[in-house]
């Protein structure tokens, strides 16, 4: 057996292999016991501004990829519109 062969003749395992309602209702079990306890974090609106930020900042510092990113978009808008012109 080659690499890479056992991967995809292997069947799922454990909760992957559950159905999705199942894994759905076992999640939600936890996702309810976490808010019961304390534990699970609540995000305020002005937490998730300052996440999104310091996110973005880190994103456009890299002007390597912020340039990628700029010169993909002009290529599919050029794209866009050579097949409207047909």
């Amino acid at each position: 057996m080659r690499y890479g062969e056992l991967a995809l003749s292997k069947k799922p395992q454990g909760f992957a292999a559950l159905p999705p309602e199942e894994r759905k209702r076992i999640a939600s079990k936890g996702g309810r016991s976490a808010h019961e306890q304390g534990k699970a974090h609540e995000f305020t609106s002005e937490t998730g501004r300052r996440a999104g930020s310091l996110g973005g900042k880190t994103v456009s510092a890299d002007r390597e990829y912020m340039a990628e990113i700029g010169r993909r978009g002009g290529r599919a808008k050029s794209k866009n519109k050579k097949g409207k012109d047909q």
